[in-house]
């Protein structure tokens, strides 16, 4: 008789990193957060419990946190120098590291489904801009206009910043991005990402978010990290592939190998954090920003959500 291998579950999502301060939120705000990481994280978490795949696990709550205002991701992205929206996104498998990442796509509904469909149905790991939406339209996904992704926080954000002529390199108009890791009962690991980058960024500017290796990474013989923050340096410092091959390779925790990563950006003024997930479903979420929106489940059921440094348990 064939034995089934059955591992317990785990899943982590974030909302992004940044200028997150206690002192420039309201409670009714801090609720509305809680309460959409809360609904994410179990959607999540209930596919999992029901033997559902990881792939499926982050997919379901990274788009759930698309459809947020709250976050730069999908509804509530960011605007460009130009005032539109142009989202990214990417999404890995760890059995087999298969992948996929759309860039720069300004009508797709939701850019985390876009990303999935990118891996499964197309040769291809990364599809940008016109042509990736053209496939988008091929296998159905919703499309939707640009402004389907406005709202007037995001336009008053974007009206400051072209009033106070900075540009999109300034660590004050950076915003992060939306993500999830898990872990299924199979063992598999999964990361997905989703972004609507940074305000006022020009010239059809791509971070980090659908970049394999810089802010999604998986592999079932490490860990599974999503990524949040200023995305050139990301980029630079390989930041997600990195903490898994701390894991592989120098055989450290988790934990470990996330705040050295984390710490080595802090030394070059890179800002963000990130969730990650290893293959016996431990979590670590380290950042070295002023906040991380952030929530986990980890393999013993227990929920935590955090804002800033300290994590509190509902």
């Amino acid at each position: 008789m064939q034995l089934l291998f059955v591992t317990a579950v785990a899943i982590a999502i974030h909302g992004g990193a940044g200028t997150i301060s206690a002192d420039k939120s309201t409670p009714e705000q801090n609720q509305a957060i809680q309460t959409v990481l809360t609904a994410a994280i179990n959607s999540g978490h209930a596919v999992l419990t029901t033997g559902g795949t990881s792939l499926d696990a982050v997919t379901i709550a990274v788009s759930l946190l698309e459809s947020s205002a709250l976050f730069n991701a999908g509804v509530g992205a960011v605007f460009t120098y130009e005032g539109t929206h142009e989202l990214d996104a990417s999404i890995m498998d760890g059995r087999n590291r298969a992948a996929g990442a759309a860039a720069g796509v300004k009508h797709v509904r939701s850019p985390i489904r876009l990303a999935r469909a990118i891996m499964e149905q197309s040769p291809h790991v990364m599809l940008a801009g016109t042509g990736a939406e053209d496939f988008a339209r091929s296998v159905g996904l919703s499309m939707v206009s640009n402004d389907h992704f406005s709202t007037e926080r995001r336009r008053k954000s974007w009206q400051r910043f072209r009033q106070s002529a900075r540009t999109a390199a300034d660590p004050n108009w950076q915003y992060g991005t939306v993500g999830a890791v898990a872990l299924d009962q199979h063992g598999n690991l999964a990361a997905a990402t989703s972004t609507g980058g940074m305000t006022g960024k020009r010239w059809g500017r791509i971070g980090d978010s659908p970049v394999i290796g810089a802010g999604t990474f998986a592999d079932n013989e490490s860990c599974a990290v999503s990524a949040t923050g200023h995305g050139e340096y990301f980029i630079r410092y390989n930041v997600a592939a990195d903490i898994c091959a701390r894991v592989a390779y120098q055989n450290v925790p988790i934990a470990k190998a996330g705040s050295a990563v984390i710490d080595r950006l802090t030394e070059v003024e890179g800002t963000g954090g990130v969730i990650a997930i290893d293959s016996q479903g431990e979590i670590a979420m380290p950042f070295n920003t002023q906040g991380m929106y952030r929530a986990a489940i980890d393999a013993q059921g227990k929920l935590s959500i955090g804002f800033y440094k300290d994590i509190f348990y509902p």
